[in-house]
């Protein structure tokens, strides 16, 4: 499917939303900057995002949703254990740090904790984000036969060490927290194998 020429600019200011995010915060970050980052005209960022900049994180913070959504769920399609799934996608993101020198971090934290409090929207969208990733680490281990209960329960904490971690090793610019949080979760995961075998 051809996207429209709208739809590419609505895409981009997204995009570019995103990335800033990731580096600067949502604070940080000024919709001037956006529009010159996606390269896009000043009148499109309202005609795409009416309600401006909350619109606009939004918008970021379901795509990140779906790009990390996604990193899980390619893992656990290329995976025979949740312990691999993990360990994939956590080297995944030390990657991703280390590439671009400890600037990136996860824009779905970044934005809980500084408009968590002040928007609604903001903090919903958030909130979504968080479980889009719950669930399928919960389904994964439903999968190698977990009750839902118990695997909700550790997919929570999963995601949780891993948002942690890329904290810890974004202040640290160190993936060593990751690193640790792959060999407790391993260690989580092994034992909740052996309590459900």
């Amino acid at each position: 499917m051809i996207e429209t020429k709208g739809a590419q600019t609505s895409a981009r200011l997204a995009e570019a939303m995103l990335d800033l995010v990731q580096r600067h915060g949502y604070s940080g970050t000024g919709l001037n900057t956006v529009l010159q980052h996606a390269g896009a005209p000043k009148g499109s960022l309202y005609f795409h995002f009416p309600q401006g900049k909350e619109e606009l994180g939004e918008k970021a913070v379901e795509l990140a949703a779906r790009q990390f959504r996604s990193l899980v769920t390619d893992q656990a399609l290329a995976s025979a254990s949740p312990i691999e799934v993990v360990r994939r996608v956590i080297d995944t993101l030390a990657d991703l740090f280390t590439d671009s020198d400890f600037q990136l971090g996860c824009p779905v934290s970044v934005v809980t904790l500084e408009m968590g409090a002040q928007s609604e929207r903001l903090r919903e969208a958030c909130a979504n984000a968080f479980e889009s990733w719950i669930a399928p680490v919960t389904d994964q281990l439903v999968a190698h036969g977990r009750p839902r209960p118990a695997a909700r329960a550790t997919a929570t904490a999963v995601v949780s060490m891993v948002e942690g971690a890329l904290i810890l090793s974004r202040a640290q610019r160190s993936t060593e927290p990751l690193s640790c949080a792959a060999e407790a979760l391993a260690v989580l995961l092994n034992d909740g194998a052996e309590a459900s075998a």
